[in-house]
Parts: C-alpha cells; sequence; structure tokens
C-alpha cells in the first residue's frame, strides 16, 4: 500500500481513539451531573465519594449517590456490592436511622444510590458517623468515619410514639420545589423495631389537612390522603398550595386495621394537630 494511502488511515484511527477515550471522560462526568459532593471517607485501598443535590447532609431524607475510587488505579468501580450503617453516638447509649439498601444507579457505571432519613442532629451538626461495608470480587472491606449532618430549616421529620406503644418516623421526600399548583406529596413512614432497625411501614394511611398560620389557618381545596405505593414504598397524596409561604401539613396516622395512632382533626379550638410536617416556599 502507497503511503499516501497509510497516513490517513493511520489519522482517522488516531482521532477515533480520541475520541472514544474524551467520550469514556464525559459519561464519567455527566454520571455526576447537578450533583454536589457532600463529603469523602477512606480507607487504606478506596475513596468513598458521597453526592446530593445540595452538597449537605441534612435531617430529613437524603437521597445519595456515591462512587467508590480505587486508589492504586484511581479509576472508580464499577462491580461492588455495598451496605451502610449510619450511626448516632448519644451520652448514654447509640442508635442508628431508617435507610435503604445501595444499588447500581440506573443507566450509570459507576454511581450507586440509596437513602437515609437522619430523625436528629446536635447543632453543630455534630454525632453521627457512617459505615460502609463493600464487597468486590470475593474481597471485602470496610471503612468508617465521622460525618457532618445539619438540622433542615422546618420540620420535614417527625418521630413519634403512636397509641400502639410503637415508634414511628414520618419524614417527607417530595415537593423539594413546591408550586402554587398541586403538588405530589410523598412521605417515608417507618417504625422503629429496635435501636437500629427501622423497617418500612406498609398499608397504613396518612390523612392531610395543610394550613396556614399567618393567614387565619386557611386550608385549601383538593388534598388527597396519602396511601402507600408498593412501587417505590413510600406514601403518595396530593397537597393543593394555593400561595407562597408557611404551611403546617396537619396530619393523622391510621394502621391498616384503621385505628387511630396518631394526630388530631384541625378544629376553632385545635388549630394544629400533633403530628404535622412545616413547609415554606
Amino acid at each position: 500500500m502507497k503511503l499516501k494511502y497509510i497516513l490517513p488511515i493511520l489519522f482517522v484511527g488516531l482521532l477515533a481513539t480520541a475520541c472514544s477515550t474524551d467520550d469514556d471522560d464525559d459519561k464519567k462526568i455527566n454520571e455526576l451531573e447537578n450533583l454536589v459532593k457532600i463529603t469523602e471517607i477512606s480507607n487504606s485501598t478506596h475513596t468513598i465519594e458521597f453526592y446530593n443535590e445540595s452538597g449537605m447532609f441534612t435531617t430529613g431524607y437524603n437521597n445519595v449517590r456515591m462512587r467508590l475510587k480505587d486508589l492504586t488505579t484511581e479509576a472508580y468501580v464499577e462491580n461492588a456490592t455495598i451496605s451502610w450503617m449510619p450511626i448516632m453516638q448519644m451520652p448514654t447509649m447509640q442508635h442508628s436511622c431508617p435507610n435503604s439498601g445501595i444499588s447500581k444507579a440506573i443507566g450509570k457505571d459507576t454511581v450507586y444510590e440509596g437513602y437515609i432519613v437522619y430523625q436528629m442532629t446536635n447543632a453543630d451538626g455534630s454525632g453521627w458517623s457512617l459505615t460502609l461495608n463493600y464487597t468486590i470480587g470475593n474481597d471485602t472491606y470496610t471503612v468508617t468515619d465521622t460525618i457532618t449532618v445539619m438540622q433542615y430549616e422546618n420540620q420535614n421529620i417527625t418521630s413519634f410514639m403512636g397509641n400502639d406503644d410503637s415508634r414511628y418516623i414520618i419524614a417527607m421526600v417530595e415537593p423539594k420545589d413546591p408550586k402554587i399548583a398541586i403538588n405530589d406529596l410523598k412521605v417515608g413512614l417507618f417504625k422503629m423495631e429496635n435501636m437500629m432497625s427501622f423497617p418500612i411501614v406498609e398499608d397504613y394511611t396518612i390523612t392531610l389537612d395543610p394550613r396556614m398560620p399567618g393567614m387565619g389557618n386557611h386550608s385549601s381545596p383538593n388534598n388527597t390522603d396519602l396511601t402507600y405505593n408498593i412501587a417505590d414504598k413510600m406514601y403518595h397524596g396530593d397537597l393543593s398550595l394555593t400561595m407562597t409561604g408557611y404551611w403546617v401539613l396537619n396530619l393523622k396516622l391510621f394502621n391498616d386495621q384503621d385505628d387511630l395512632l396518631k394526630g388530631e382533626d384541625v378544629t376553632e379550638e385545635n388549630i394544629q394537630s400533633s403530628l404535622y410536617l412545616e413547609l415554606e416556599f
């Protein structure tokens, strides 16, 4: 083959290789698009990076994305099996909080995801640690470090004792960006089995009565109560917001036998349920 034909072929091959590398790098970057790093923790073999939309852990529901970086190769791990355990250290005891399993994020090569529901924190954000146990191939690893969990500005989570002498946790998941409209209200409901276990509660009912305390405690039309959705294991209802401002979402919790476990009706004499969440926009 003549040299004049060989040179263009080599050029095209080099260009294709360069484009492939660039595309791969872009793909890795885009896997974290619109996410902000919260923190990272390391052991002698890996660094685990944590991301979400705000760049911090807060009380309430936290959807968390993570990547595992091999410290020897500098490559991100694509085939890990991961579990975690958040721990709050109290003066005389320790406890965990509701949290999900961890799975590969849909459509991502190196990103894993799960959620943690922090029900409390110290004023300075201290008190919590996070342990990850993970397996890559036939090798198992662990890493533990302290993390910072800040107090969310409104009550987006509530922990309470029900009339059945069981402790429950309700955490708001949506709406993250409330609008003057009918919003999808999504909450998680968990039951404290023991200090380290908080399983999801299925098939209960949560009634909804949103009010604006600063505007005569008026409500809004077209709200619906929250019911359990088996697909995402959360409770969904319609939340009608008719104006911007501070809203109290008055709730009542009923079990699957229709027994009232917590909460009261809002009346002229009783302006707020003892079971509620807050929202301001």
